[in-house]
């Protein structure tokens, strides 16, 4: 079968109809001949269906070789089903590879034969343009759904294959009413027999009674909107409902569970054998998220695009890209589903992790400053400190300096608790650069941040004889118009701002160190406008973050950088006291902060919303610093911070607090990067269920910074979740931040870990298979294998990897253009 549908009288007189009728064909072709072989026996009676086939398919495609094509295509079917099993395995793969050649006659359309097929850098350009159809296109969505999906991050149909589902249903088994057991998550079906409000004492709550067999079951919701449950349910619904079964008193109930309402009983199919469930998307139904994503798949998980090669994939029991798409939204089974997923895990870190090393690589390539200070001002430094480094400030400061006196840029990520003593090490740093004639700037969050940065280096440049200059946009115009002047010309050795050093205006005359704190609060491209401020060669790069990562993370997240951990922290600081605390113990807590008030000492209380919200029964930080003021700390000076002031509100609100002007500070998470203010002993974090462990952590480290043993109080405002208190109680067992960050990643997932998703980094698709340190681990190593052997992506075997690469990491990952 060499024949080729060439010709241009050859195509099809209808392409897109024609593309429908091949892929239809194609499918059943493909489960059968999948997993070598295996689902062969399944296909019976399946000559009648492949002469309809052909019937279509011959008015559709014109005379000449597609017609000799169709004519093999049916001679391959023909007694198909009377066959022995290994003379349908012959014709099987030459009726596929038929279909593969008719499938190359249609003009822009990609073949789906196999992952292999589709593997080959003239194909990109057809994969890329289809996987960036807009999402609107897909069959079933059309633009009010579309600009639904758009709102969770789904614009195009590469985002739709990628957003697999949150779990599986196997509803062959739905469990009957009287067969749920306390504490097991399970699904049942019931009639809704009543719903409405309910008052259980101060608090509403949202119930609806179901019934199955003269059995009864409560669905309760503590965060809703009245609205939107009458508009959703009504009475004599069918449901399908899955969550975990608790009881109040005798009576079973689910809280907070997920359903699925069945209209008529046409829909009972959709509830045999195992079910996607995806994460809700605003009010589009499960059934009706489902079909779209059978749509998209059947349309265009052809065009997938996987850069792990065969060998690979069979080293380690994956699945090819295509098959995983298939098996991830259309389950033949639990255990297929999540080899999809893991397969989807692994190729997209390979291909983020052949673009991380080959970054790296580009670093190390690239010429940078070799600092040669003599010493001299460290050693002065040094002598000004009332106390000696820690044996970790001085291992990490050994790694640094290796990085500055080499011919190559330093890269370079310092990871550090709060406390634990990153802003000497970078002082340090900056006086090496100094000392070698080039200038330092250190880029803070925020301007509170960057003035307290300012003051601590400062009292020690003054000493030194090293010339200090603060940047932030709250400098006058004449101020700031002679601080440029003194940047540019020179005169000013150590700069330490905020956004504001990376404006056009701001040049440097030699920059030779950027220092950027708090990593995470800044995007891929503001890092990369501070290093591109150096004249000459690349400045070196220290970036610190007192936001504890774990591995996995830094593998990915971070992986184009080293990485230096300060784990210790100096002498005599004493651990945090942190207590979990119910509602029934509020008072006590109060009674804490009084106690911590009259002895001099101030107090943090943070709330997770700014104001009242109607959709979530929680408390606010504006309503509740009224309260107080009013009716518990009537004697004490209460500031509220909150993002939704000014920059200059904020860091007056700050300055209040910090010099005592106020003694409770009522704010909400902006409290997360902070200042130093010692003499603050206590926090109370309200509603402490509903923040991630990592931030926790970082709220906590606002106390803790002074001589006296600080206080951490955690009051979680409903706890009937076990899973919330023993997550809670991690903060109880441990003031280490990074076993808190490893147990919240675990437990969250990295989706918004370190706000990658805000910060320009890139995402993970497949997220929450980035917990499987040992997939990563595997994908990191079969990256540098490929690497050693083609470090340039040259080789034919690598040529589709460097397009890839390219066109999805390049811009995301600042990598030049490979090869």
């Amino acid at each position: 079968m060499t024949d080729h549908c060439g010709k241009t009288t050859d195509l099809p007189l209808h392409a897109d109809e024609a593309e429908g009728l091949l892929r239809s064909v194609l499918k059943p072709l493909l489960f059968a001949s999948s997993d070598d072989f295996h689902h062969l026996k399944t296909i019976k009676s399946i000559e009648p269906f492949m002469r309809s086939f052909v019937s279509k398919a011959s008015v559709l495609f014109p005379g000449g070789a597609c017609a000799g094509l169709l004519a093999s295509f049916k001679a391959q079917m023909d007694g198909f089903d009377s066959c022995d099993d290994e003379a349908r395995t012959t014709r099987l793969k030459n009726a596929i590879e038929i279909i593969d050649r008719l499938m190359k006659a249609l003009p822009g359309v990609l073949p789906v034969v196999s992952d292999d097929s589709a593997n080959k850098p003239q194909n990109l350009k057809a994969s890329i343009a289809a996987l960036g159809t807009p999402v609107e296109r897909v069959k079933g969505v059309g633009p009010k759904l579309g600009e639904m999906l758009r709102r969770k991050g789904i614009s195009t149909v590469e985002d739709l294959l990628y957003f697999v589902p949150a779990r599986y249903e196997d509803r062959s088994s739905l469990k009957r009413i009287k067969e749920l057991v306390t504490g097991e998550s399970a699904s049942v079906s019931g009639e809704i027999l009543a719903m409405g409000e309910v008052r259980y004492g101060r608090r509403k709550v949202y119930e609806i009674v179901v019934g199955s067999e003269g059995q009864m079951l409560k669905l309760k919701w503590f965060h809703y909107r009245e609205s939107y449950m009458k508009l959703r349910f009504k009475a004599g619904q069918r449901l399908i409902i899955y969550g975990t079964v608790s009881a109040y008193g005798a009576q079973k109930e689910i809280i907070h569970p997920d359903i699925e309402t069945l209209d008529d009983s046409a829909d009972a199919a959709v509830t045999e054998g195992i079910v996607p469930v995806y994460s809700q998307v605003e009010t589009i139904h499960p059934k009706t998220m489902r079909k779209i994503m059978k749509n998209c798949v059947d349309a265009y998980a052809g065009y997938a695009l996987g850069a792990v090669s065969e060998s690979v994939i069979k080293s380690y029991g994956l699945m090819t890209v295509y098959s995983a798409f298939k098996e991830a939204h259309l389950p033949t089974g639990e255990g297929m589903a999540e080899l999809a997923r893991k397969s989807l895990a692994f190729d997209e870190l390979f291909i983020l992790e052949t673009g991380l090393a080959i970054k790296r690589q580009g670093v190390r390539k690239e010429p940078g400053i070799e600092f040669r200070p003599d010493g001299t001002l460290e050693v002065r430094l040094r002598a000004l400190f009332p106390y000696k480094l820690t044996g970790a400030q001085e291992r990490v400061l050994a790694e640094i300096k290796a990085d500055m006196t080499s011919a190559h840029p330093m890269n370079r990520l310092v990871q550090g608790d709060v406390g634990s003593g990153k802003t000497i090490v970078s002082l340090i740093a900056a006086l090496s650069a100094v000392e070698s004639g080039y200038q330092a700037a250190i880029m803070a969050p925020t301007e509170i941040l960057a003035e307290q940065h300012y003051l601590t280096i400062h009292s020690y440049a003054e000493s030194l004889g090293i010339r200090a200059s603060l940047l932030t946009a709250s400098v006058k115009t004449a101020a700031r118009k002679s601080a440029l002047a003194l940047i540019k010309n020179g005169e000013v050795d150590l700069i330490v701002g905020t956004h504001a050093l990376i404006q056009k205006d701001v040049e440097f005359k030699r920059l030779g160190l950027a220092v950027v704190d708090e990593q995470h609060r800044f995007g891929v491209v503001q890092r990369a406008s501070l290093k591109k401020k150096g004249f000459g060669p690349a400045p070196d790069m220290l970036i610190m973050t007192a936001t504890p990562i774990p591995r996995t993370l830094s593998m990915t997240v971070f992986g184009d950088l080293e990485v230096s951990i300060i784990d210790e922290l100096p002498p005599g600081r004493k651990p945090i006291y942190t207590k979990v605390i119910r509602e029934s113990e509020r008072q006590k807590a109060y009674e804490v902060i009084r106690k911590e008030l009259k002895e001099g000492h101030q107090c943090y209380i943070v709330y997770p919303l700014v104001d009242e919200s109607e959709e979530l029964s929680l408390k606010d930080a504006t309503t509740m610093k009224e309260h107080l003021q009013k009716d518990v700390f009537a004697d004490s000076r209460l500031g509220l911070l909150h993002g939704r002031l000014s920059g200059p509100e904020k860091e007056q609100v700050m300055r209040d607090f910090k010099e005592r002007r106020l003694d409770i500070l009522v704010a909400t998470t902006v409290l997360e990067v902070g200042v130093d203010v010692p003499n603050a002993s206590v926090i109370l974090i309200e509603h402490a269920e509903r923040f991630g462990l990592a931030q926790l952590h970082q709220l906590r480290g606002r106390v803790g910074r002074g001589e006296r043993r600080s206080i951490c109080l955690l009051l979680a405002q409903w706890s009937n979740s076990d899973d919330t208190l023993k997550r809670l109680k991690v903060m109880e067992a441990t003031n280490d931040g990074f076993k808190i960050a490893e147990e919240d990643l675990l437990i969250r997932g990295p989706g918004d870990f370190l706000g990658t998703r805000q910060s320009g980094l890139p995402e993970f698709r497949s997220a929450s298979l980035l917990t499987d340190l040992s997939l990563l681990k595997n994908a990191r190593h079969e990256a540098m294998i490929l690497l050693a052997k083609d470090p340039g992506l040259n080789h034919d075997g690598s040529l589709f990897l460097r397009h890839l690469l390219n066109a999805r990491w390049a811009d995301r990952l600042e990598l030049a253009e490979i090869g």
